[in-house]
C-alpha cells in the first residue's frame, strides 16, 4: 500500500511540472527523458534490477526451475529474452538458456514460466553471449 502511495505522489508531482518546457519545438531537436504520460507507463513496468535479475523462476506447479541471469535487449530496443540459468549446484555445471520475455509473468511476487520443467529447460540449446 505504501508503495502505491509513493507512486501516486510521484505521478501527481510529475503531472504538475512541465518536463519539456513551454518553448516551441525546434526541428531536429531531440528531447532528453520522458514525458509525464510516458512516466505513467514507466512506473508500471518491470525493473530488471529489482524484479528480474537474480530472481528465481518457477513453473505453474510452484517448482523452482531456474534463475534469471541476464536480460537481452533486441536490436529493436525491446527486452526480448530472459537468460535463465538452469541445472548445476551453486552455479557449477549450470547453463544459460534464452526464453522469450513474453512467456514470463508474475503471480504475486513470483516470476512464472507456465508449463516449463527444469528438465525441459536443461534440454534447450545453451545460450552464450556473442563477444
Amino acid at each position: 500500500m505504501q508503495k502505491k502511495l509513493i507512486v501516486l505522489a510521484l505521478l501527481l508531482t510529475a503531472s504538475s511540472v512541465s518536463v519539456r518546457g513551454a518553448g516551441a519545438q525546434v526541428a531536429g531537436e531531440a528531447p532528453v527523458g520522458v514525458t509525464v504520460e510516458e512516466t505513467k507507463l514507466v512506473v508500471l513496468g518491470w525493473s530488471a534490477k529489482h524484479k528480474l535479475l537474480g530472481h528465481d523462476v518457477y513453473n505453474d506447479k510452484n517448482e523452482k526451475i531456474g534463475k534469471i541471469d541476464d536480460i537481452i535487449v533486441s536490436p529493436k530496443k525491446t527486452a526480448s529474452w530472459a537468460i535463465i540459468g538452469v541445472g548445476g549446484f551453486l552455479g557449477i555445471a549450470s547453463k544459460d538458456v534464452a526464453i522469450p520475455m513474453d512467456h514470463l509473468h508474475f503471480n504475486g511476487d513470483k516470476l512464472i514460466l507456465p508449463g516449463a520443467t527444469k528438465d525441459e529447460l536443461k534440454s534447450l540449446p545453451p545460450f552464450q553471449v556473442a563477444k
